[in-house]
């Protein structure tokens, strides 16, 4: 289930952000294009992470989530600094849903793990 929802969400992203990139937004840091094409790269390692432990133990699991929230945030903090319009709008909304899928996931199955 979260391979396949993190799969989606990843392709969705790196579909747009480099299109994003080169849409700044106004008065965005001069950051921007290096640091949606960093979040760009880091969306990539995640997922793959997130795949690698799809059948690890439960505390592997669990921290590498945790670890996986810390990134989305970090992610969708660019994402709003950075892009504008529609392609804001989408990715902002992405990390948003998959930050409140990932807490539910760890208040569920990893408590204080």
């Amino acid at each position: 289930m979260r391979g396949l929802a993190a799969a989606c969400l990843g392709f969705a992203v790196l579909a747009t952000a480099g299109e994003a990139m080169a849409q700044g937004r106004a008065g965005a840091p001069a950051t921007c294009s290096r640091d949606l094409f960093q979040n760009e790269g880091a969306l990539r390692r995640q997922l793959t992470r997130l795949q690698v432990v799809a059948t690890a133990d439960q505390a592997t699991q669990c921290r590498t989530w945790r670890e996986h929230v810390g990134f989305l945030q970090s992610a969708r903090s660019v994402f709003a600094t950075c892009q504008s319009g529609a392609q804001r709008e989408q990715n902002v909304g992405l990390m948003d849903s998959e930050l409140a899928e990932y807490r539910v996931l760890l208040a569920n199955r990893c408590g204080k793990r």
